[in-house]
């Protein structure tokens, strides 16, 4: 069997291995339960609180002083974004269903991640307004669009920091000043930008940001929701003390030992890690362009993570390109793994205003750390064959 290529880091990125070991050490330890009020629990807790103050200190939250912001541990970006998007409206609203003077509408931008769709979606059949701030043809949000939506009340926006699908770098610390402006409270998908690129969580101006440790190298599981101080949601789960009622059940110290790993090791050289994966990223895009002269990159003429590459082949169906990629051994894919069970069209290609034969030749490629350069070259090799069976010129 041909060796598989793994490149679909932005659907879930491998354990690193000294992740993997700091978890498996954690576990032997036998930790007691950080809510239980022995002394051993007492221990469990006091290493637990640790590494939250850690984790936060390190993606740039206040942690310390009067203002301290909180690191909600959550059980991944899903849960992370469900809890920014309800819990934060039902704690403005103070109840879905009560009639008050708040106005039931958010902003959303028309790329996010399934998740906060489905959340959005929820809102609507709760009888609350939802609108998307439109993207430009390189999947930037239009800045001047979410002012003018702004004209009208609204509770919250929300507005991802690097998108999953194409990798461009929003303008989100621009556009939490906008919000800021108008005392609207503003939440950032950060899953993809994480221990991708640097991330301070003061300086963007949010006042949610979501992110999972899976996306890093860290165990699936386990993923934060950092807020900041005044800022507290309604929970959406009930029967616990634990994080202050927002967040309750047992929190897994072995979990929060390896996604403090996880993040240690991009932050110990994120600019080396960087150069590296856009070195990478940007020798597997020179190569495929070389070879086909209408190559369409997506999202390619602006700021993007370094790690993803998002191209399409115009004429080539996706589905079948990826399962002809699958049993040449490299694993990609056509979008967001949330949605990967789904035939239909990228929306966020389509929120870009592509063509749709651009949209329907689209594939998606995302690097990892323990990604190597013969590892580029191989999947070169590979996608130009694919291609040139596909064409018939082969």
């Amino acid at each position: 069997m041909t060796d598989f290529i793994y490149l679909d880091h932005n659907s879930s990125s491998p354990i690193l291995p000294s992740v993997a070991q700091s978890v498996s050490e954690c576990l032997l330890e036998g930790y007691a339960n950080p809510a239980s009020q022995h002394r051993l629990g007492q221990i469990a807790r006091s290493k637990l609180e640790q590494l939250r103050r850690s984790m936060a200190e390190m993606l740039g939250a206040q942690c310390s002083g009067m203002h301290t912001d909180q690191l909600i541990l959550t059980s991944g970006g899903t849960e992370s974004n469900n809890l920014a998007i309800l819990g934060l409206v039902a704690k403005i609203d103070h109840s879905f269903e009560h009639e008050t003077d708040q106005p039931k509408r958010i902003l959303i931008s028309a790329i996010e991640h399934p998740s906060i769709f489905g959340a959005a979606e929820q809102l609507v059949r709760l009888g609350f307004e939802v609108e998307k701030i439109p993207v430009n043809q390189d999947g930037q949000c239009n800045l001047d669009e979410l002012k003018r939506l702004l004209e009208k009340p609204t509770q919250l926006v929300s507005m991802m920091l690097a998108n999953n699908e194409t990798g461009v770098v929003q303008s989100v610390a621009s556009a939490a000043q906008i919000c800021r402006d108008r005392n609207v409270i503003f939440h950032t998908d950060a899953v993809q930008a994480v221990a991708k690129m640097p991330v301070d969580f003061r300086q963007l101006g949010v006042d949610a940001m979501s992110f999972t440790a899976h996306k890093f190298g860290g165990p699936r599981g386990i993923g934060g929701l950092l807020i900041r101080h005044g800022v507290t949601p309604q929970p959406l789960l009930f029967g616990g003390f634990q994080q202050a009622g927002i967040r309750p059940g047992t929190e897994d110290l072995a979990l929060a030992v390896g996604m403090h790993r996880a993040l240690e090791l991009f932050y110990q050289s994120p600019e080396q890690q960087m150069a590296r994966l856009a070195e990478l990223r940007n020798q597997l895009q020179n190569n495929l362009l070389a070879e086909f002269d209408d190559l369409v990159v997506n999202g390619g003429r602006v700021e993007r993570v370094p790690h993803t590459l998002n191209i399409s082949f115009p004429g080539i169906d996706r589905q079948s390109f990826l399962l002809a990629a699958d049993m040449a051994g490299l694993a990609i894919s056509t979008g967001s793994a949330c949605a990967s069970g789904s035939s239909e069209l990228s929306p966020v290609l389509l929120a870009m205003n592509l063509e749709k034969e651009i949209v329907e030749g689209s594939v998606r490629i995302s690097l990892g750390v323990l990604t190597t350069p013969l590892e580029i070259a191989e999947t070169t090799r590979r996608i130009v064959k694919i291609i040139s069976v596909f064409r018939g010129s082969k």
